[in-house]
């Protein structure tokens, strides 16, 4: 039996880490932390599933 789901509750903490500032003076900038990438991974997954349900 298929289980559907009608609410989605997405709930974010953001910590501004004072020394990162100074420590990424002398990088390029393609550095991603690891909270950064999973947002993405979610974001991007997000968005297919509504792009499935509008074609539907």
């Amino acid at each position: 039996m298929p289980v559907e789901v009608r609410e989605m509750l997405i709930k974010a903490t953001i910590v501004q880490d004072l020394n990162q500032g100074n420590a990424n003076n002398g990088n390029n900038g393609n550095d991603v932390s690891p909270s950064e990438e999973i947002i993405k991974v979610c974001v991007e997954r997000v968005l297919e599933i509504l792009k499935e349900k509008n074609e539907r």
